[in-house]
């Protein structure tokens, strides 16, 4: 990680290149979960500035930015922090370690002791009301020992701040600084009105280079770069480097609709904006308790391909495909299962699988709410009362020796659970079969089966033993596409597998 900017690059699957543009990244795990409620207009108008006033929109010809730069340079500000870092230093040639150094008993000869060091970095963010509070992303603000902030209207001054409350599932923190003035104030604008093409402004620090303005247009909406279960990013080509992160992206009104966040690793012309609406649901639950109550339903969930599509007997790609459910959690207890495909959530259309994350979202814990599902071909209407996600949980994941002979047509071979498979793979439940073998160039092998994998069902028919497996692969055998539930790792997911020719 640079010390300086705090970028932070990502491994490449999944999201290859997306980097961070701030002194952490956003890290997401694997359960579907609810946002948050709605924060109240009333009280919203009372805490940020909601939209330009008539008389203060900018409404600027998209070759002169001039008069915005003036406007909203002091609504901006540069953060530094100071962060204790913990790290090991490197010991590589452990035999010319200082003689006269006193061992300790319980570190391996060689191995240096963990030592702290303090490492300063950059972000950037804006004020969203005349008290102090600033907004900007968590990650720039992350296991920060001092934050200090400088504006650009108080000829440089620096004001400590102190972290008010952050949501790292969203990257979003708000902080505060005692100013003892009149600041100038960010207005917060409708991110869901925001059109492919329009343009936009991006204010920061980029590489320490304080309050640097830049233009561009909104390339797209709604994308999922794989940061995590909210991903519904402002795509800009306005310039974002590292320092980038917090900062607002404005539209030509003058509003915020965007907080600058993530940008592609060598890429040029492409940078992630967290749509300010998203953020405005939370800003109270953050400004009075820190914090982030989320609602939880307790479904693993994955995209209905057009091969699962078929196999569901969907006329289109369309909804949520359930792959497991959690015991006792309020999903289970209002009757939804596996291979059900969510297609409506509180009356909002699933279209993807990355819609249900964000729509349950908005949901608050203990509402009850009517969900439509897909199961067996037919629609149903299910009453389902969303709970409260735990502490520790994570937010929605969007997934993906008896018959020794491997099967052409899939290339996999199973046998029974026996006692011996089962306390090998540390396994409880021995109903289904095991996966013994996997031609690496077969079907089953494309799409992710591996030996050690169990399969629960064939076709929607569940599958206690060996004997079942087979009778249900033979009543399969028709089909020019057969579906799979498998269980894998702890996770549970659903595969669609065209039959191969026969040879």
């Amino acid at each position: 990680m640079d010390n300086i900017t705090g970028k932070k690059r990502f491994g490449i699957t999944g999201i290859k290149g997306i980097v961070t543009i701030g002194i952490a990244s956003l890290l997401l795990g694997v359960m579907l979960t609810a946002r948050f409620g709605i924060t109240p207009s009333t009280d919203a108008q009372s805490f940020w500035k909601e939209k330009m006033e008539k008389a203060e929109l900018l409404q600027l010809e998209p070759n002169s930015f001039v008069r915005l730069a003036k406007e909203l340079n002091p609504v901006v500000v540069n953060i530094s922090t100071t962060q204790v870092v913990k790290q090991k230093p490197m010991v590589p040639f452990p035999e010319f370690r200082n003689p006269f150094e006193e061992e300790d008993e319980f570190r391996p000869p060689g191995e240096a002791p963990e030592r702290e060091f303090k490492r300063q970095s950059l972000g950037s963010g804006f004020i969203i009301n005349k008290e102090g509070y600033i907004l900007t992303n968590s990650h720039v603000v992350e296991n920060a020992e001092e934050i200090i902030v400088t504006l650009s209207d108080k000829k440089e001054k620096e004001y400590k701040a102190k972290l008010v409350g952050k949501d790292v599932r969203l990257d979003v923190a708000l902080i505060k600084i005692d100013a003892n003035g009149d600041l100038s104030v960010a207005a917060l604008g409708d991110s869901d009105k925001l059109e492919i093409g329009e343009w936009v402004v991006a204010i920061g620090n980029p590489f320490g280079l304080s309050h640097t303005v830049t233009a561009g247009i909104v390339s797209a909406k709604g994308r999922v770069i794989g940061a995590g279960p909210y991903d519904n990013f402002i795509q800009t080509d306005a310039a974002i480097n590292p320092g980038n992160s917090g900062g607002p992206l404005f539209n030509l009104k003058g509003e915020v609709v965007g907080i600058n966040t993530a940008i592609i690793a060598g890429g040029q012309g492409v940078g992630f904006a967290t749509p300010i609406n998203m953020a405005k649901d939370i800003l109270l639950q953050l400004k009075e308790k820190g914090s982030v109550t989320r609602g939880w339903i307790g479904v693993g969930i994955q995209e209905v391909t057009p091969d699962l599509a078929k196999s569901f007997g969907l006329k289109d790609k369309q909804g949520a495909l359930v792959s497991s459910v959690q015991e006792g959690e309020p999903a289970n207890k209002a009757g939804i299962k596996p291979g059900d495909i969510i297609v409506e959530f509180d009356g909002k259309e699933i279209n993807e699988v990355s819609d249900l994350p964000r729509t349950v979202a908005s949901i608050t814990p203990g509402k009850t709410v009517k969900v439509k599902i897909i199961r067996d071909g037919k629609e149903k209407d299910i009453s389902i009362t969303v709970g409260k996600m735990k502490e520790e949980e994570e937010a929605a994941a969007v997934e993906g020796k008896e018959d020794g002979t491997p099967e052409k047509r899939f290339g996999l071979s199973v046998q029974s659970i026996t006692p011996e498979i089962a306390k090998r793979l540390d396994i409880k439940d021995t109903e289904g079969v095991v996966v013994t073998q996997v031609n690496p160039n077969s079907p089953a092998a494309a799409k992710g089966i591996k030996n050690g994998d169990i399969i629960k069902e064939v076709n929607r028919k569940e599958i206690k033993n060996l004997k079942e497996y087979k009778e249900a692969m033979k009543a399969a055998s028709k089909d020019d596409t057969v579906l799979f539930q498998i269980v894998s790792g702890g996770r549970t997911f659903y595969v669609a597998i065209k039959v191969k020719a026969k040879d």
